[in-house]
């Protein structure tokens, strides 16, 4: 046995170890020489890690992928290292035999091997970021295929020598070469990237891509199998969100993208410098703007300007949102940002327990993180603009993507370059939205005064809420005989007085009529419990599914969506029965959404069929296409089965 190998320790981790304290350092750079092997789907790396030490200490840890095995770590002065692998983590724990001094920059080369194959050893359960593949790979970032330490929130340059299968190539960030290995039948990619982001996520593809130049940008689209028919209008479209960003962010960190299509349990979108990867689930069968708009707005948020930890993850995740949300409104219109918020206000209640500085408490693509640091993050951002005005908003958000480029960022670093543009002192805003948890309900009291002469009127009132902590300008709308007026009131503390004066009668007066402020009522409730049964009904938590829909059916019992959503589980289930009442319930209850009514029809003629009652299926099909309602193609979906009987799916455990 060698003398480097009887160093080295690679044992399985006590539970012990995933609570203690980590070192701190900051990750500077990687050189890495790396061979990707497809025909076993298998990899080896060389990898280099530059650091610096933020603290005195003999260990450092990196996270790495539990499919990937060290077999050597030594010094820079090739000194052998002892490297301890702890799987409930995925982490490799590196002990020096001296002391590491703070701020010492220093380096550690790790040598490692192993098959990343898909889901199998994913940090993240059910959720694919890397796989090799006899014709394709993709490894990204969040799959820790390269020792990563500060993940999302320390920013690196890179090295990356990649070999392949000659005829295959490399896609990742940086500049680029490419040569011919020493070994016959191989090629090494090279990339360099310079300026610190996070150029961790590469793509080998075998097939040319597509070109589309739009507004004067050229993306390069390697689209695949159906979903190849794309690549021109996702090209388009590129270009055009590319350039509109361009217009209220400054120049793009990358104008010329490459998109990549993945595989079907990775994520729907992930954003690497210059690099989108789409699923073929996101990708669909038609152009999804909304996805591919938030994947571009992360060169901005992301590639350009990153969290400083990840209790900042909101400008990331939620920057990235509502740019996207800006896009909407300049291709379709105010209303079309308005049904947008309404839809994301719901998401982001789902989560009103923690704060948005809270997300490093947070599992790492759960529905709990994304509803706080995407949907809370994005509608803080709405609440924002409409505090400042849209001039002011938008100056900051183009500040404050050059002022911090290439860097990492805090809110308060936000907060600032905001209150400067706005000329306010915005700190209520940020401890309010950022710092604080939860949505208030608004309780509106109110009486009108002739004020005689000619004058007009008084209206004189008070708006209660339950948080002795809050302030936020609110929007009144008094509707009168005449045009309506508008006013903004101050509503401060756990109640607030008002007195406004109108020309007009007032006939009814409205507290924030396009909810413009985050908060709760009955019909906030019952969106709010269906949506957090709908979570967990994706996740198979059918019994935590039929519990959140039941808590909506006690706001309101004539909810159709809540029936509806009851309905879907019990069909699942196979309890045939009760869905049918359900979805009876809910052609009965008060039909909002409106396509509960055909789909409701459409799923009790399905159970007809199971249970041999063709008439009567036939009787809910033809009812279901008297609706007129094409939501998700359900005419189509009637008419198919007025054709031939619904047959339900062979389970996986029959023959």
């Amino acid at each position: 046995m060698s003398r480097w190998l009887g160093a080295l320790l690679l044992v399985t981790a006590s539970l012990g170890w995933a609570q203690e304290r980590r070192a701190r350092i900051d990750l500077e750079h990687y050189r890495a020489d790396v061979e990707i092997l497809p025909r076993t789907q298998s990899l080896s790396a060389r990898v280099e890690v530059g650091f610096t030490p933020l603290e005195d200490t003999n260990t450092v840890v990196f996270e790495l992928n539990n499919g990937l095995n060290v077999t050597r770590a030594v010094t820079e002065k090739n000194e052998d290292l002892p490297a301890v692998r702890y799987q409930q983590d995925f982490t490799v724990k590196l002990t020096f035999p001296n002391q590491l001094p703070k701020g010492q920059a220093t380096k550690v080369t790790l040598s490692y091997e192993g098959r990343i194959t898909g889901l199998e050893n994913s940090p993240v359960e059910g959720i694919s970021f890397g796989s090799i593949q006899n014709d394709r790979a993709f490894l990204l970032y969040p799959s820790r295929w390269l020792p990563t330490n500060g993940y999302t929130s320390d920013r690196f340059t890179a090295e990356l020598n990649i070999t392949v299968p000659t005829g295959m190539e490399v896609l990742a960030s940086g500049l680029s070469a490419s040569k011919p290995a020493a070994a016959a039948g191989k090629t090494v990619f090279s990339y360099r990237m310079e300026k610190p982001s996070f150029p961790a996520s590469i793509a080998v593809v075998s097939t040319p891509p597509e070109r589309v130049n739009s507004e004067g940008y050229s993306t390069l689209l390697y689209f695949r199998g159906d979903e190849k028919a794309q690549a021109g209008v996702y090209g388009d479209e590129t270009g055009k969100i590319v350039k509109y960003y361009g217009s209220i962010l400054g120049l793009p960190p990358y104008g010329n993208l490459t998109l990549v299509e993945t595989e079907e349990h990775a994520p729907n979108g992930y954003a690497a410098p210059g690099i989108l990867f789409l699923s073929p689930r996101g990708i669909g069968k038609k152009l999804n703007s909304r996805l591919l708009a938030q994947q571009v707005a992360h060169q901005w948020w992301r590639v350009l300007v990153s969290p400083a930890s990840r209790r900042h993850l909101w400008l990331d995740n939620g920057f990235a949102n509502y740019t996207r949300m800006l896009y909407l409104e300049s291709t379709a219109g105010p209303s079309a940002l308005e049904a947008e918020i309404s839809d994301t206000s719901i998401e982001a209640l789902t989560r009103d327990d923690v704060t948005i500085l809270q997300t490093d408490t947070l599992e790492d693509y759960s529905p709990e993180l994304l509803a706080l640091a995407s949907s809370k993050g994005a509608i803080v951002l709405h609440m924002l603009r409409n505090v400042v005005g849209d001039e002011p908003f938008l100056a900051a958000l183009k500040e404050f993507a050059q002022k911090m480029a290439w860097s990492s960022a805090t809110t308060g670093d936000f907060e600032k370059i905001v209150s400067a543009t706005s000329k306010r002192d915005l700190q209520f805003f940020f401890v309010q939205w950022v710092e604080s948890s939860g949505a208030s309900e608004f309780k509106l009291d109110y009486t009108i005064y002739r004020l005689g002469d000619g004058k007009g009127f008084r209206v004189m009132g008070k708006v209660s809420q339950d948080k002795d902590t809050f302030r936020m300008p609110v929007e009144m709308l008094i509707e009168t005989q005449g045009e309506p007026e508008k006013k903004i009131i101050e509503v401060a503390g756990t109640a607030s007085e008002f007195s406004v004066d109108t020309f007009g009668k007032p006939q009814r007066v409205l507290l924030d009529p396009n909810r413009k402020v985050l908060r709760v009522d009955d019909q906030i409730r019952v969106a709010v419990a269906i949506k957090k049964g709908e979570q967990a009904a994706e996740l198979g938590a059918y019994n935590e599914a039929l519990t959140e829909y039941q808590k909506a059916l006690d706001v309101n019992r004539n909810s159709s969506l809540a029936h509806y959503r009851i309905a879907e589980v019990f069909f699942l289930q196979g309890n045939y029965q009760s869905a049918a009442n359900e979805f009876r319930e809910s052609l009965n209850g008060d039909q909002e959404p409106k396509w509960t009514e055909l789909w409701s029809h459409i799923n009790l003629g399905k159970v007809f069929d199971i249970t041999g009652q063709r008439e009567r299926a036939v009787n809910e099909y033809q009812q279901a296409i008297r609706t007129k309602d094409n939501t998700q193609n359900g005419l189509d979906e009637a008419n198919k089965y007025l054709q031939s009987p619904y047959q339900r799916p062979r389970r996986t455990d029959e023959p």
